[in-house]
């Protein structure tokens, strides 16, 4: 469900990078620092919930959440991901017909944003399933709960990753 939910995020992205809107991030530097600000506080949250669990997180007693939470929490960090949207504005015009219409250049970015999504959700579908997999035969190998350093290691993780684009949401 978390890929199909950052490739929804994605999709957002193509559509408006055919209708040529990621522009506005590219061209304002306040646009885009708001929006790496909100990614950063919203990993940052993440990170203190991860770390504020009571129950072990990670490899040793998985957790069950409510796929509607997945997806939302999906969608939002790749919207929240200005990077993704300059992504879609550097790299899909390079392969669009030069001096073509609007319209055909709309179509041409939407159909490589289609391939482009297509791809990467085979590619979060295979690493989620073979972590899936390492998971599962991990679990069944060590037979006990492993404890709670996964929580703290992840919501570190968050935490760094939160700090980062902050410091970079200003360059």
């Amino acid at each position: 469900m978390s890929a199909v939910a950052v490739e929804t995020g994605t999709i957002v992205y193509v559509i408006v990078a055919a209708l040529g809107l990621v522009a506005v991030v590219q061209a304002s530097p306040v646009v885009f620092a708001v929006i790496s600000l909100a990614g950063a506080v919203y990993l940052a949250w993440l990170g203190v919930k991860t770390l504020r669990s009571k129950s072990s997180y990670g490899l040793g007693n998985p957790r069950v959440e409510p796929l509607g939470r997945v997806f939302r929490e999906g969608v939002l960090v790749n919207l929240l991901n200005p990077k993704t949207a300059l992504f879609f504005l550097a790299f899909l015009p390079q392969f669009t017909t030069r001096g073509g219409g609007s319209d055909q250049v709309r179509n041409e970015m939407l159909l490589l944003g289609l391939a482009v999504v297509v791809i990467a959700l085979a590619l979060d579908l295979s690493y989620a399933l073979g972590a899936d997999a390492i998971g599962r035969r991990y679990r069944s190998t060590r037979g006990r709960r492993t404890g709670g350093w996964q929580r703290y290691m992840v919501g570190g993780i968050y935490l760094c990753i939160a700090a980062f684009a902050a410091l970079t949401a200003f360059h």
